[in-house]
Order: C-alpha cells, then structure tokens, then sequence
C-alpha cells in the first residue's frame, strides 16, 4: 500500500471497527489502547494465514517455493556452500532467501514468522522450537606459530586456565559455548577475555598478531586459519570441547516432514567435513 493510501484506509477500518485505532497528531502518530490489542489480534491472524499459505505449497509440491533460511555468522561462511549446494541440485524450485544474523535475532524472526528454519548451535532451550540435529564437531585451539602449545595433539583443558583466550563480543553464541568450556576448565569467570572481535577472521588476526589464542570450530579451521602462515593449531584429547550444531523450526509447523525430510539430506551432504553426523 502506497503512503498516502494508508490514513484513508486506517480510518476506513476505524470507521468499520466503530473505534479509534490511533492518535495522531502534526509529528507523530501512536496506536490508542485499543490500537494495541488489535494490532497484536492482527499479528496472529496474519501468522495463522501464512501457515495456511505453507501448508497449501506443502500439499503442492514439497521444498518448493520461498524458504526464509536464517544462520548463524559463525556458521555461515563454512556450511553455507554445502547448503546452496544441496539446494541447488536436489531442490531446483526452491527459493533460498538467507538471512545472516545472530542468535537471539534468528529467534525471535522464526517466532514472528518472518524466518522459516534456522542452522545453528543447539541446545536453544527455547518454548516452541524443534530441533533437528545435525553434527557435532570439536573445538580446536588456535595459537602463534612459535606459542608453546602449538602443534601439540594432547591437550588438556586445564590449560584454558591461563591463557590470554580471545573471544567473540557479546551477543555470539560461539563466545558463550567458549565460555563454557573455560569453566568447565576451571577459568576465572572474572575475567574470561582481554579482548573481542566481531567475527572470527578478525579473532584469527588478533591470534597471528600475538595478542592471544582462540577457540574455533573445526568447519572454520581450513577458511580462517589458511590465510596466515604465522598460526598454529592444537589439538584437545579426548572428549575434546565441542558444540552441536542443528536445524530448527518452529513446532508443529505445516513443513515439518518438509523440513525433516531436508535435514535427512543436509547431513548425507555434510558427512565429508570434520564432524560427527548425528541422526
């Protein structure tokens, strides 16, 4: 609807309604009381059409059409060439529309409707959400060339203890699975990091520089650590840290053999990468 069609046709439903929906005033305009009850009466509505609408393309013709894909930045630049890759020869009339975003943001758009399924870390522990597991992989430890632990294949956690460990800013659920692991290692909580980055490029960077070492997932190893000869590697003895990473849908969606059906494919396609599939 075109801007100045849109006064008309609030008022028209105001008129319709027999009440006042909005204030509004020369600067602004805001939604009365009974604006807001409606608007969220409204929302749900909205939402119970578009899964009518998916459940009618679902009857139609399986994985076609639009998928609203969310992921996770830590993922992204590693599994995402598998994923298009998938879809691409096995689902050629499906619409990928990929939204890259953090953790708590992808829920909240699969809770409002606006993202269909979600890849990343699990668990979620979040009411209304299946998950479908994909793989485990394990944490690597990341350091200078010349850093003492380099190259070593044994390593306990404890050593997490002392470290100058950097990590991801806030808000990166990769920063909070380290975080774990550093307590489990028995690390200070006071002072977990002496530094943050945005994204794990720059995280590799500020290791090659000297700063410290750093936790990566082992799908991120070849990308991010290939791009300097001044990295090293170390490897935790078993059971290495880990994360778990999944699909995630909302529960009881009209796509959900849909969605089940294409993890079934996700994982065949992911079997040759470092991690552990798990059904």
């Amino acid at each position: 609807m075109s801007r100045p069609a849109l006064p008309g046709a609030v008022a028209a439903l105001e008129e319709t309604l027999g009440t006042q929906l909005v204030e509004r005033t020369t600067r602004k305009v805001l939604l009365t009381s009974a604006g807001i009850r409606l608007a969220a009466r409204a929302q749900a509505v909205l939402e119970s059409v578009g899964e009518l609408m998916d459940e009618a393309e679902a009857v139609r013709a399986p994985l076609t059409g639009v998928l609203r894909f969310g992921v996770i930045p830590t993922v992204a630049p590693y599994l995402l060439p598998t994923v298009l890759r998938l879809v691409h020869d096995r689902y050629p009339e499906l619409e990928l529309q990929v939204h890259e975003e953090q953790t708590a943001s992808l829920l909240d758009g699969l809770g409002q409707g606006r993202l269909d399924l979600l890849l990343l870390a699990v668990p979620l522990h979040a009411p209304g959400v299946t998950e479908l597991p994909l793989f485990s992989e394990d944490f690597v430890l990341v350091t200078p060339r010349m850093h003492p632990l380099a190259g070593r294949g044994d390593l306990p956690r404890e050593v997490l203890r002392d470290l100058d460990l950097l990590l991801l800013e806030e808000g990166h659920c990769l920063r909070d699975q380290a975080l774990d692991v550093c307590r489990e290692a028995g690390r200070a909580l006071e002072a977990p990091a002496t530094t943050s980055a945005a994204g794990l490029s720059t995280l590799v960077q500020l290791v090659a520089g000297g700063l410290g070492v750093t936790l990566l997932p082992r799908t991120a190893l070849k990308v991010e650590t290939g791009r300097s000869g001044r990295l090293s590697t170390a490897h935790f003895r078993d059971p290495a840290p880990e994360r778990r990473i999944a699909l995630a849908m909302r529960s009881g969606v009209a796509r959900q053999e849909e969605f089940a059906a294409f993890a079934g494919a996700l994982r065949e396609r992911l079997r040759p990468l470092p991690v552990r599939i798990e059904e």
